[in-house]
C-alpha cells in the first residue's frame, strides 16, 4: 500500500496521477449512464455501439498509415462509427421495433469485423488488444480534459430533465401520455452514450466498458430506492472499483482495465448471492 501511495504522489510517474483521476470522472459516467441504461434495460444497444467503435479504429488507422487521409485520428474514426450506430440503433428502435435486436447483432457484428479487416490490411504491425481491453496507465491530459467536459454536460443534463428521464425510463407509455418528448430523450441518451464510449474505451477497453455500464448500477440497484440514488451509489462504488483496480493492478503487475472489471464483477456476484440468501432466509 505504501509503495502505491508514494507512486501516486511521485513527480516521476505522472501516469499514475492520471489513471486515477481518469478513474474518478470516468466514474460519473459509468454510473450515471449505467443507471439509466440498467434501468430502461438497454444494455445490448449499448454493447452494439461500443463494438461498433473498433470499425471505426481500424478504418482510421488504414486511412492514416496508407496516407489516404494522413493523421487520422483512431478517435476520430471510433467518434464517427459510434455516432452512425447510434442512430442507426435509435431509428430502427423508434421506427421497427420488431427488427431492433437483429439490427443490433448485425452491427455489433459487422462493426468489429469491419475493424479486424481494416487492421488486417493495415501496413505494419496492428494488435487491436490495446483498443480490445483498453490502458488507462496511457491516458492524456486530453483525454481527461475531455471527460470532464461530458460529466459537466451530462450531470447538467440529468440536473435540468431528471423528472423526464425518470419518468421515461420507468413508465415510457406514461411518459408519452403526458406528453414528454421521449423519442427525443431517447436519441440524446443513444448519442451520448456513443461519444462517452468513445472515452472510456482508453480506459477499459471495446470489450469492457459494457460491463463497467452495468455492473455498479447492478450493485447499486440492490440497496438504492430512486434513480437519483442508484446513480449516486453506481457512481461511488465505480471510482471505488477503479481506484482498487489500480492499486491491485500496481502490486500484480497486471492490466489495470481488466482488474477494475474483475473487481466489479466479484462485488456484484457477492451482493446478487447476498440478496439471494436474505430472500430466501
Amino acid at each position: 500500500m505504501r509503495s502505491f501511495i508514494d507512486a501516486l504522489f511521485s513527480p516521476d510517474m505522472p501516469f499514475i496521477r492520471n489513471a486515477l483521476i481518469a478513474g474518478i470522472l470516468s466514474a460519473v459516467l459509468f454510473g450515471v449512464l449505467g443507471s439509466i441504461i440498467t434501468v430502461r434495460r438497454i444494455s445490448s444497444l449499448a454493447g452494439s455501439i461500443s463494438h461498433a467503435v473498433l470499425g471505426g479504429i481500424g478504418m482510421a488507422l488504414f486511412f492514416s498509415s496508407t496516407n489516404i487521409i494522413p493523421g487520422f485520428p483512431p478517435m476520430a474514426g471510433a467518434m464517427i462509427f459510434a455516432i452512425l450506430a447510434a442512430v442507426i440503433i435509435g431509428f430502427v428502435s423508434l421506427k421497427a421495433k420488431q427488427r431492433e435486436d437483429t439490427v443490433i447483432n448485425a452491427i455489433w457484428a459487422i462493426g468489429m469485423s469491419i475493424g479486424v479487416l481494416f487492421m488486417a490490411k493495415t501496413p505494419g504491425y496492428t494488435d487491436p488488444s490495446s483498443y480490445l481491453f483498453g490502458n488507462i496507465l496511457l491516458i492524456s491530459s486530453g483525454d481527461i480534459i475531455l471527460m470532464a467536459v461530458l460529466d459537466a454536460v451530462l450531470l447538467f443534463l440529468v440536473w435540468r430533465f431528471y423528472p423526464h428521464i425518470e419518468a421515461a425510463s420507468f413508465d415510457e407509455e406514461f411518459s408519452r401520455v403526458r406528453r414528454i418528448p421521449t423519442s427525443i430523450f431517447f436519441l440524446v441518451l443513444l448519442g451520448i452514450i456513443a461519444i462517452a464510449i468513445v472515452l472510456l474505451q482508453t480506459f477499459v477497453g471495446i470489450v469492457m466498458v459494457i460491463a463497467m455500464l452495468t455492473l455498479p448500477a447492478g450493485c447499486a440497484s440492490y440497496s438504492a430506492k430512486s434513480l437519483s440514488g442508484m446513480m449516486f451509489f453506481a457512481s461511488i462504488l465505480s471510482a471505488l472499483f477503479s481506484f482498487i483496480g489500480l492499486m491491485l493492478g500496481w502490486f500484480w503487475d497486471v492490466p489495470v482495465g481488466s482488474m477494475v472489471v474483475v473487481t466489479a464483477g466479484v462485488v456484484f456476484l457477492s451482493a446478487a448471492v447476498i440478496s439471494f440468501v436474505r430472500r430466501k432466509w
